[in-house]
């Protein structure tokens, strides 16, 4: 039977959301801070075998503090170190899973954003069977808005057709060891470029399933963010 983790990616410090001294999946929302609010919907997801939450190397101590002070089924966590980049973010978390000799063919990581707290149990039920079943996904929802395209950012050099065109939430699934192999066989110029894991295998041919996201499957990047998460909620401001 597949083994299935959970992968929360708190590797970034949030430089957009103007927070010099916490990093943005640290601040509070409600009576705790996001980043909980994120772990939580994993944990108590029957579905995964462990929840792997990747912080930035000054705050996984921090980080593995609050878990166990918030969360109380906190044995099923594990905290470590981010990399440089998403990818290798990502990565880490993979190579953990290889040390415990977890690692098969058959292994699937659900990798989420730790700033995207609500996420639904329907999500992650919908990314783990589209991994098992096609080897990747991506949660997306339609684009709303017209995209238009530029090169040089200051002229139009396409705007695509809407009706062909998703905007990209998380989480995203991945067979991890066909993940692991095809981010190994990339040259340094392409992992440069790459923002994105979905991308890895999209540039090499490869199937990556669409899963349907939700309008409200929001990412804290910007304060404006916070106030709507609040709302969300049905906290006051």
């Amino acid at each position: 039977m597949e083994k299935v983790y959970g992968v929360v990616l708190a590797g970034g410090i949030g430089s957009r959301m103007g927070n010099a001294e916490k990093p943005k999946q640290f601040l509070e929302l409600g009576d705790k801070p996001v980043i909980i609010h994120t772990i939580e919907k994993f944990v108590v997801h029957p579905g995964f075998e462990k929840v792997l939450v990747l912080a930035p190397q000054a705050w996984v101590s921090y980080t593995r503090d609050i878990v166990r002070k918030m969360i109380p089924l906190h044995e099923k966590i594990v905290v470590l170190a981010g990399g440089s980049t998403r990818n290798e973010t990502i990565m880490n978390a993979i190579r953990y899973i290889e040390e415990q000799g977890n690692l098969d063919d058959e292994t699937i990581i659900v990798t989420h954003d730790s700033v995207r707290p609500f996420v639904t149990h329907r999500i992650l039920d919908e990314n783990i069977e589209a991994a098992k079943q096609y080897g990747a996904c991506d949660t997306v929802i339609p684009a709303t808005d017209t995209i238009v395209e530029s090169l040089d950012n200051t002229r139009i050099t396409d705007i695509p057709n809407r009706k062909f065109m998703y905007q990209g939430q998380t989480p995203q699934s991945f067979r991890a060891k066909r993940l692991k192999e095809i981010y190994g066989a990339l040259t340094e110029e392409e992992k440069a470029v790459l923002t994105d894991a979905c991308k890895i295998l999209v540039l090499k041919g490869e199937h990556v399933h669409l899963v349907q996201g939700e309008e409200f499957n929001i990412k804290i990047t910007y304060p404006y963010d916070l106030v709507v998460a609040k709302t969300l909620l049905g906290l006051e401001e």
